[in-house]
């Protein structure tokens, strides 16, 4: 099992910028695949985006395209999402997630290992 601790969130206005960050901890981290999901208000859990520790990333989730970034620090077996240009609507929790796999996934059911989530509230 790997232990996942996230922050970063917090209040911004539209046109800000967050860092968010998740520390994996537990096992052999550099096996896993490490996701970032995030779910709004009355809103289903979407997936954002996923990176292995090697550096691979998948797709970014449309509407998060050319303002995110998915990075991490091997080193610290620390994940990150740099957020710019933030919109109202990405108002969220924000969640980081492990698949003990090499391999990536943008589906929630594939990640056995979440974090405690951290809220991101942008204001218009």
């Amino acid at each position: 099992q790997v232990q996942l601790i996230e922050s970063g969130g917090g209040l911004v206005q539209a046109g800000g910028s967050l860092r968010l960050s998740c520390a994996a901890s537990g096992r052999t981290v550099s096996t896993y695949a490490m996701g970032w999901f995030r779910q709004a208000p009355g809103k289903e859990r979407e997936f954002v985006v996923a990176m292995t520790w090697t550096g691979y990333t998948t797709n970014y989730l449309d509407s998060v395209k050319g303002r995110f970034t998915i990075s991490r620090d091997n080193a610290k077996n620390t994940v990150y999402l740099q957020m710019n240009s933030l919109k109202p609507e990405d108002t969220a929790v924000y969640y980081c997630a492990a698949r003990r796999s090499v391999v990536l996934a943008d589906t929630e059911s594939m990640y056995a290992d979440w974090g405690q989530g951290t809220q991101v509230t942008v204001s218009s």
